[in-house]
């Protein structure tokens, strides 16, 4: 079989309320789209299929382990490899980017950046350093690995350069404010696991973003964490981060959502994260243990997760 311009990677859990407008917004591109379900207990599969998707399930660990093994597993025949959430779509100027762009790249640029715009309880959260958000979303099929993280996972080339794209994809979930807190009282326990891998002596391994060099915004980001944020009190950081947001990148012109929405992802979130950090160094102490040795109990968190 010819293969296709692109292949269309998408996670789902329960996704029925998001995947619908997700799957139409690609309905412009000669694509081919792969579902990887983690055992949804709602319709996700059956309009996976209605919309011509390959549905496949596979239990899920994280979502760089979930990512690593679609592209490693299953047969994308397209050139280019495009992944989304379920609760994303592609504007229709991106759509149309891709389905017209995409044989233009020279060889070399292996992979695209995309913007990402975050909508929030309807309306678009344009500051608070957060838009726009570049992302790794578009490589050419061989030439990328999801690094091996448990939280703030990025897709980072084999070889070759990045281009960017000009248009945006769009996140915008359907689901209620209950289900937000719960998806991120999930991230936070990720993102203590990835704080004790990083800075309690756990050895990582795998591919991961260098920092070396840090000509990209992930890169600076990350550096910015780790060789800062990461450094400060627990506890006190989440609120310099909700004050620098807020205040001094202008959180406050997106409004009543706005401040919904910076006031839980960049205190609250951040607050719990602290928490479950703290509540982990003490059970360790509790029970006698090194925090490797208590991750791996816990998670199944070792040298080579």
């Amino acid at each position: 079989m010819n293969n296709r311009t692109i292949s269309v990677l998408i996670l789902t859990h329960n996704e029925e309320i998001n995947l619908p407008d997700c799957l139409a917004s690609l309905s412009s591109l000669d694509a081919e789209i792969f579902i990887v379900d983690s055992h949804s207990t709602d319709a996700t599969a059956e309009i996976a299929k209605r919309y011509g998707a390959a549905v496949y399930s596979h239990d899920f660990l994280n979502q760089a382990q979930q990512v690593n093994w679609a592209i490693g597993n299953l047969p994308m025949r397209g050139d280019w490899i495009l992944r989304l959430d379920a609760d994303e779509r592609l504007t229709p100027e991106l759509a149309a980017e891709l389905a017209s762009g995409l044989r233009e790249f020279p060889e070399g640029i292996n992979g695209l950046y995309c913007r990402r715009r975050v909508i929030f309880m309807g309306r678009w959260i344009k500051h608070g350093s957060y838009y726009p958000t570049w992302l790794l979303r578009v490589w050419r099929s061989g030439k990328a690995v999801c690094e091996e993280r448990w939280m703030d996972e990025h897709m980072i080339l084999k070889e070759g350069r990045a281009a960017s794209l000009k248009w945006d994809i769009s996140e915008d979930n359907g689901k209620d404010l209950s289900w937000w807190i719960l998806k991120h009282n999930s991230y936070a326990t990720r993102e203590m696991i990835e704080f004790f891998r990083q800075g309690e002596g756990v050895s990582v391994g795998g591919k991961r973003v260098a920092e070396a060099v840090l000509d990209t915004q992930e890169k600076r980001k990350r550096w910015l964490k780790n060789n800062v944020y990461n450094k400060l009190p627990l506890f006190f950081r989440p609120l310099i981060y909700f004050v620098y947001r807020y205040f001094l990148r202008f959180g406050f012109w997106d409004g009543r959502e706005g401040l919904i929405f910076h006031f839980l992802q960049g205190f609250w979130y951040r607050f719990l994260v602290d928490a479950k950090i703290h509540e982990f160094r003490r059970r360790a102490q509790r029970e006698g243990k090194a925090p490797a040795a208590l991750l791996k109990e816990l998670y199944n968190v070792g040298q080579r997760d």
